[in-house]
């Protein structure tokens, strides 16, 4: 009955280990790549500057594998849903996949719902510089969330081909993140009037 026992788990631990989610490339600490994309934002075509995103805050980077497929089509509503709450924490949300511009502007405003902009790249040079590639498609990203500090390190990253926790995760690393640098920067102005 023991041995009979051990084959019965071993394929349920396996099947949950396949399951479980990977963890991104990038670590916490690690410096994030800049980029510079072609981006569309309610179907308007402009230069996304990562550079410039993070003087303005934090960014909450997200790489998707396809637009219009279903996962990515709900995490697209969902990180819509949550924009201005991502705002109110002083972030930005920028969605990056290899689809053309040209898919990306009716994407942004049919799915993104013109909240939030999406990138193109079509290059894969910025998902390799993430090593958000998709193992088993290798010209899509995998489904990969960062979350970067206005320094350019990132403070959370998430790898998990279902969309469902990645808008809950990011927030709360956001919340966490933010709730540990609001004396900082609110010491560092007093210190600027006296």
């Amino acid at each position: 009955m023991g041995d009979l026992m051990k084959f019965a788990i071993l394929p349920a631990l396996m099947l949950g280990l396949m399951a479980a989610p990977s963890q991104a490339a990038l670590n916490t600490g690690q410096t994030a790549p800049v980029f510079k994309p072609p981006a569309s934002i309610g179907g308007k075509v402009f230069t996304f500057s990562m550079a410039e995103a993070l003087k303005k805050g934090p960014v909450v980077l997200y790489f998707y594998p396809a637009a219009y497929t279903k996962g990515c089509t709900i995490e697209a509503h969902d990180f819509a849903d949550a924009t201005d709450r991502y705002k109110a924490l002083g972030a930005t949300v920028i969605g990056v996949s290899y689809d053309s511009i040209e898919t990306l502007n009716k994407f942004s405003v049919a799915e993104c719902r013109s909240k939030f902009p999406v990138a193109s790249d079509a290059d894969q040079a910025i998902m390799k510089s993430y090593d958000a590639v998709l193992d088993k498609k290798p010209e899509w990203a995998n489904r990969t969330s960062y979350v970067i500090s206005p320094e350019g390190k990132v403070i959370f990253s998430y790898t998990n081909l279902d969309p469902s926790s990645h808008v809950a995760l990011t927030m709360q690393a956001l919340k966490d993140w933010h709730d540990t640098h609001k004396g900082k920067k609110t010491k560092a102005a007093q210190a600027e009037v006296h």
